[in-house]
């Protein structure tokens, strides 16, 4: 007789987690290039914080995750992340390749590979553009590398936190294509390093708000005015 099926919760939840963890290998960070909307960089923020990315660079007018609009919609996943603000998107790119990133804007221009084509198994900086205008001319002159997002319905283009996520997922994806099989299932106790981000006081570790490599302090004001 087969088991019922179930929601994991709890502790389940938290070695599922762990388990993906442990078989992610490879940095990935995110740079937006003015990233205006707050409620975009908030999803952002949440995506960022669920696939792991080690840092977010801001670029010119990019907002801060922790505006206001921003962070309702991240509901306090800000404080799994560390970040950066940069005055141009060259200083950003260039933060991110002395940070060690391999640069890949997602973008659809010519030319650009479709995202699954591109090597994307190592330390890896996502550029993200604008809501309208996508990357900037020098900032796709900066990238190694250009990818986009394949569509086939009516609508040519995603939002910008969408792209987001599906880019890091891809990037997650091909890291965990070069790891190891699953193996036996992990029976050790759950650590607390996936607290549920709506609970209160959930604590966090990497929410001091500094960023390495030189980067700014983060007072949480809407850098986007």
């Amino acid at each position: 007789m087969t088991h019922p099926i179930h929601q994991l919760r709890g502790t389940e939840l938290k070695r599922l987690h762990r388990t993906w963890r442990r078989r992610s290998g490879n940095r990935l960070a995110l740079l937006l290039d003015d990233v205006g909307n707050p409620y975009n960089v908030g999803s952002i923020t949440r995506s960022a914080a669920a696939f792991g990315v080690d840092h977010l660079y801001l670029s010119g007018s990019s907002v801060s995750p922790r505006a206001p609009k921003a962070a309702k919609t991240a509901l306090g996943t800000d404080r799994y992340l560390r970040w950066s603000e940069h005055e141009t998107i060259t200083a950003a790119i260039a933060a991110a390749r002395s940070d060690g990133y391999r640069v890949v804007g997602i973008e659809l221009a010519d030319p650009a590979s479709p995202l699954a084509e591109v090597d994307l198994a190592t330390d890896v900086c996502l550029v993200l553009g604008h809501e309208e205008r996508g990357i900037s001319a020098a900032g796709l002159a900066g990238c190694d590398a250009i990818g986009y997002v394949p569509l086939i319905g009516r609508v040519g283009s995603l939002n910008v936190a969408t792209a987001a996520a599906i880019a890091c997922y891809e990037v997650r994806r091909q890291d965990w294509s070069g790891s190891v099989s699953d193996g036996p299932a992990d029976d050790g106790p759950a650590d607390d390093d996936f607290a549920d981000a709506d609970e209160p006081g959930a604590d966090g570790d990497r929410a001091d708000g500094y960023a390495d490599a030189g980067g700014a302090h983060v007072d949480g004001g809407d850098t986007a005015g």
